[in-house]
């Protein structure tokens, strides 16, 4: 066991339907950051807008929400909630937690990653969609 948990962002494409939420996002960025979370880590979690840190087993309908347009107060909020799901799903300490999301979703969540694990990684962090796609697509591969 390797220690190490990664956090995947939710995305807008969705299933029109209820399913596990590892299936319920359906875009290719999502499918290749879940596949890189399954290969390389202990366990993973999905960031979601709506319901905060959700483990990818459980089962969500589908819901119109993001960080990208929700107001400051709102996102500390949601920060904030993700803190407290994460006091009773991790460990009391882990060694890595890997961060697989746009800088709304890691905004107010420095600290509190921090306090969970040894290292945090953004191995992504600064690349746009397309090259994010291409950092998951050689990672991948190699």
């Amino acid at each position: 066991m390797s220690g190490t948990c990664h956090l995947v962002s939710c995305v807008g494409m969705k299933l029109h339907r209820a399913a596990p939420a590892r299936d319920l996002y359906v875009s290719p960025w999502f499918r290749m950051a879940r596949r890189y979370a399954e290969t390389r880590g202990d366990i993973w979690f999905i960031l979601s807008a709506e319901h905060g840190l959700v483990h990818p087993d459980k089962v969500l309908d589908p819901y119109d929400r993001t960080l990208l347009t929700m107001p400051v107060g709102a996102r500390r909020a949601w920060a904030t909630l993700v803190e407290a799901q994460m006091r009773d799903v991790l460990p009391a300490c882990i060694p890595v937690i890997v961060v697989l999301a746009g800088a709304r979703y890691r905004e107010f969540l420095g600290e509190p990653l921090s306090r969970h694990a040894d290292r945090v990684e953004v191995p992504m962090q600064g690349l746009g969609i397309g090259k994010q796609l291409g950092w998951l697509k050689h990672a991948l591969a190699g």
